[in-house]
């Protein structure tokens, strides 16, 4: 099963919604942070820009948190960069086709931040 496409709500930005969903990711949590402070009207846009917080943030965190174990970590550093870039590129390009995915542990709570603002 695919997941739902959406025809992205117009932007308050003036970009293309699916090229600003894009740019939320691009920057980590910090074009996070500016989509969801300048975007008024697109819900999909705001759910982009909340999930890249949320999904930066928690990787920034796991990083952290692996630093401190001492060889484990460092292995488990080292599996969550790839993984971490292949994530960052899929939601980018899923965002680009204008796809409204929500990662599955995260998603819905994301959406219900997003629909906050």
């Amino acid at each position: 099963m695919q997941p739902p496409s959406l025809q992205p709500d117009p932007s308050s930005t003036g970009l293309d919604p699916k090229v600003a969903g894009l740019l939320c990711y691009l920057g980590g949590f910090v074009t996070g942070i500016i989509f969801l402070v300048i975007e008024k009207k697109s819900r999909s846009v705001r759910l982009h820009a909340v999930q890249s917080i949320v999904v930066c943030v928690g990787l920034i965190v796991l990083n952290i948190l692996f630093g401190f174990i001492p060889f484990i970590g460092l292995v488990l550093n080292f599996l969550l960069a790839p993984i971490s870039f292949i994530l960052w590129i899929g939601l980018m390009l899923l965002a680009l086709q204008g796809r409204l995915n929500k990662l599955p542990v995260i998603g819905d709570w994301c959406e219900q931040q997003a629909n906050k603002f």
